[in-house]
């Protein structure tokens, strides 16, 4: 029985290493290459570090913030403790409306997770919405204001370069990215390049002075299927290259933003072209969405291209709610897409093989075949929620021990039958189900030799 616990199906993890044991030596082999992680800003006391890298189990990032429309400090903080107890492994505050710094600070000083932020946002709101108007002296300001708060990944988009903006012209969407766009608007304004692609290496040196990571973001990336993979997408992951150097050269660590909108075909592309113009760095994409049709359910459009390439070699993925394209997530908007990115996380990590990966899943069925509801919902990856189903017809105490749900009831239920074969098996003494099946088709040769030997009864 506890083998079977242990039990595990042999992946195929495209040249991941996934070591049966996680080693202090393996972890600061994987930091110090580049291949790995740990977002842990000096002024994050509260921060419990975890580490991001393709090598460990995929993460998950759940972003959360207020807009200039709605919501509240106490609706974000309240998201950002749900979005925690529910799974999320990061949180991305991505605050553009009022009280901003505010927020970030009560997010900051309740979270045990790393927290991400676009510090352009902020900038942007010091200057009235105004791009033209950002500076570099502002967005610096902004830069060290958040890092002395304790954030721990800053989102970068120092990889939108004047000469990529032309290119996103005959774009079905064009530049999709809030960020993107605000630098994009900004170089063309000035007809100058992006400063913080000028200014990088400051960037990195106050980063480096607060141990903050850096997430560059693909502020080109495609926002529907038809822009997937074009050269702006690509040129921008290219220039992301050069700029992990750099950080590296300063001692700052960094992982890669990536798509966005792409069909599953054209995937595996986009995690084989990271890899080899990042040098390895950790990738960290929003999806990808594998359709356009879907407004409502880009949670699920979402979960299916997250779980594909988070088997490719993904290290986070960052989820997608029901309400993207349409709206503010709310509470239980959180809730659906962090359990959905969980689930595309996990489904990676059993498809890469990594150890130890289907021992819950093995619990689980174990659990189901032998009708142990209680433990069944406490291996669930929503307790509540797999609890809250089962009540619906089934609320009384004694159903949480019933051989059956009521899908099928007591008498269809296949698990409950299977069961019976195995009883009927140990009361006759056949010992195992395979005796018990030589032995009944031995019987009905018999019954059929007795009767004639007639493959067809006659009329």
């Amino acid at each position: 029985e506890y083998k079977k616990v242990l039990m595990q199906h042999p992946g195929e993890s495209f040249g991941a290493h996934l070591p049966e044991e996680i080693t202090p030596e393996f972890v600061r082999e994987e930091v110090a290459s580049g291949r790995a992680i740990i977002p842990a800003n000096i002024n994050h006391p509260e921060l419990e570090p975890m580490i991001i890298g393709r090598n460990f189990l995929v993460k998950i990032n759940g972003n959360l913030g207020n807009s200039a429309v709605t919501s509240s400090i106490t609706e974000e903080v309240e998201k950002m403790v749900w979005g925690i107890r529910w799974g999320s492994d990061t949180i991305m505050d991505l605050s553009t409306g009022k009280n901003i710094h505010e927020t970030r600070e009560w997010i900051l000083r309740n979270s045990p997770v790393p927290i991400g932020t676009v510090p352009i946002y902020q900038a942007l709101e010091k200057v009235g919405g105004i791009a033209e108007d950002l500076t570099w002296e502002i967005f610096k300001d902004t830069l060290i204001e958040q890092a002395e708060q304790g954030v721990d990944y800053f989102t970068i988009h120092a990889g939108v370069r004047l000469k990529y903006v032309p290119m996103t012209a005959k774009r079905m969407t064009g530049i999709v990215s809030r960020g993107g766009s605000i630098m994009a608007k900004w170089c063309l304004a000035h007809h100058e390049e992006s400063f913080l692609y000028t200014h990088f290496e400051e960037i990195c040196e106050i980063m480096k002075a607060y141990d903050v990571s850096f997430s560059l973001g693909d502020g080109l990336r495609p926002g529907s299927l038809a822009d997937a993979n074009d050269e702006a997408q690509f040129g921008e992951l290219e220039t992301l290259g050069e700029l992990t150097k750099i950080a590296w050269q300063h001692d700052v660590q960094v992982m890669i933003e990536g798509p966005g909108h792409v069909p599953m075909q054209m995937i595996k592309e986009n995690m084989d072209k990271e890899l080899e113009e990042c040098y390895e760095a950790p990738f960290y994409t929003l999806g990808p969405l594998t359709t356009d049709i879907a407004p409502g359910y880009d949670h699920i459009t979402s979960g299916i291209g997250a779980a594909q390439i988070g088997w490719y070699g993904c290290a986070m993925l960052c989820y997608v709610t029901p309400k993207e394209h349409l709206g503010l997530p709310n509470k239980e908007d959180v809730r659906i897409g962090i359990i959905t990115y969980k689930i595309s996380a996990h489904a990676a990590d059993l498809a890469k093989g990594h150890p130890g990966a289907q021992i819950r899943d093995n619990a689980m069925s174990k659990a189901r075949f032998e009708f142990r509801w209680e433990d069944q919902f406490r291996l669930a990856l929503d307790p509540e929620r797999a609890r809250e189903y089962h009540d619906e017809t089934m609320p009384k105490d004694a159903h949480k021990v019933a051989h059956f749900c009521s899908m099928c009831g007591p008498k269809f239920c296949s698990m409950k039958i299977s069961q019976d074969v195995r009883e009927y098996a140990a009361e006759n003494g056949f010992g195992t189900i395979d005796i018990a099946l030589d032995e009944g088709m031995k019987q009905k040769a018999e019954e059929f030799k007795k009767s004639g030997s007639e493959i067809y009864s006659k009329a």
